[in-house]
């Protein structure tokens, strides 16, 4: 029997406080209230807001639910058609898992064309909510130094020498070659912004995910399998219209690939409006001006997808008496993705992609990076161990509780090799406790 709600307020309640116990977080908002009771019927909202944060065996979570498992199951499946459940099937039976808004519903209600849904409304809902009270679901997502999504550096505007070592985790082309199988979808941002008569020109038809999260998004009708060519075909269409390409946050089983505008894509629009710089990770690449090239032209500028490259200029007085303006491109190294987008707007061979100093911390896998974010967030408990009371090793909670709460969590993961030892550490405790039976 499905569950009987008496009171849709509190279950919607219910339902946004178990999306911000998400590491991502999904704070109160009334804009956000209304997205919901547009996305969930009240029963909807019910069910969601008990389901785990981590993918649970559907037998485990009849039991935990008390209702049959077929029942649960039907329903189960039609929210996840809808992009409001996450559904893993493997040779050991199905798992769900409640999705966090991103990388989550909000691409999974864009990502295609939805008859069925209200989508003008809840584009501009979701406009609201992603930039009301000065940012606060911006600042929620993107706190703490590792992100969802990674640069990719345009591999045509690497240097071309023996000595500079370009992994393939680094490379969109690599990625795509590697992945078991690809997908693609539509663009969830300019999609949005194409009900609020905002789009750019660019292509909609360019979100790529690979493997099995490709897989799941196919299955349920939200992407449309594609092969490797074509997935190199749409990378290729994707860079010659400006596009930068933005990679899921991992050195290995890399789940997807977007291709971002800095007019569209939330993470790019929340380092330029909200001034969170760090919204996107860098690559391990930064771009410099080659100033006996650079003419001042400004394109580059135009190109750059967060607005960091400016112009500077002076006047210089000529031997005949005349004034004469110079201009020449500026690159803040600071804003600076290492996405190489602007590169392909030079003619003049002026810029130049050179190794960054350091190079950037990457997880090494999913478990990992959310390792990563819950340490940085304070969220441990909730997102690796789902629901750590009900552990009978209380010992491993209190633990977590206290890794979480400890003063100098963020210089030890600030340093760089104490920090890759110390997650994988983490990491390698954490798949222990969420291995599913």
């Amino acid at each position: 029997m499905a569950h009987h709600n008496t009171n849709p307020d509190r279950d919607y309640d219910r339902l946004q406080q178990a999306l911000d116990r998400q590491v991502t977080g999904a704070p109160a908002s009334a804009a956000f209230t209304q997205i919901l009771r547009l996305l969930y019927a009240p029963d909807e909202a019910a069910l969601a807001a008990r389901l785990p944060i981590r993918p649970t065996r559907l037998e485990a979570l009849a039991r935990q639910l008390g209702r049959p498992a077929e029942e649960l199951d039907a329903q189960l499946t039609r929210l996840a058609d809808r992009g409001l459940v996450l559904d893993l099937s493997t040779a050991g039976g199905r798992y769900y898992a409640l999705p966090p808004v991103v990388i989550g519903f909000f691409e999974f209600t864009f990502m295609r064309a939805r008859p069925d849904l209200p989508m003008k409304e809840l584009a501009a809902l979701f406009e609201t909510y992603m930039t009301e009270a000065d940012g606060q679901f911006a600042r929620a997502v993107f706190q703490g130094p590792t992100q969802l999504g990674r640069s990719l550096p345009r591999e045509s505007a690497l240097p071309d020498t023996p000595t500079v070592e370009v992994l393939d985790y680094e490379k969109a082309s690599a990625i795509i070659r590697d992945a078991r199988a690809a997908a693609v979808s539509l663009c969830a941002c300019r999609h949005k912004a194409s009900h609020l008569d905002h789009a750019c020109d660019r292509p909609q038809r360019t979100c790529l995910t690979f493997g099995g999260s490709g897989g799941m998004l196919v299955d349920h009708g939200l992407a449309e399998a594609i092969d490797k060519a074509e997935a190199l075909d749409i990378l290729a269409e994707c860079q010659a219209a400006g596009l930068a390409q933005t990679a899921d946050n991992v050195r290995e089983g890399v789940s997807f690939i977007c291709n971002c505008c800095g007019c569209c894509c939330g993470m790019m629009r929340a380092i330029k409006e909200f001034d969170l710089p760090h919204a996107i990770v860098t690559s391990n690449w930064q771009m410099e001006v080659e100033y006996t090239h650079c003419n001042g032209c400004g394109k580059c500028v135009a190109a750059c997808p967060v607005g960091a490259i400016h112009l500077d200029e002076r006047i210089e007085e000529r031997p005949n008496g005349r004034r004469h303006r110079v201009r020449w491109a500026v690159v803040e190294p600071e804003l600076c993705l290492g996405c190489g987008t602007c590169s392909g707007a030079c003619k003049f061979n002026g810029l130049a992609m050179t190794p960054r100093p350091q190079r950037v911390y990457t997880p090494r896998n999913l478990v990992e990076r959310v390792v990563a974010m819950a340490v940085e967030r304070g969220k441990l408990a909730d997102t690796v161990l789902g629901q750590p009371e009900k552990l009978s090793h209380r010992a491993v909670a209190n633990v977590v509780r206290a890794v979480e709460h400890l003063p100098p969590t963020q210089a030890v993961l600030a340093a760089g090799a104490v920090r890759s030892a110390f997650l994988g550490a983490v990491a390698r405790g954490a798949a222990e406790f969420t291995k599913t039976p």
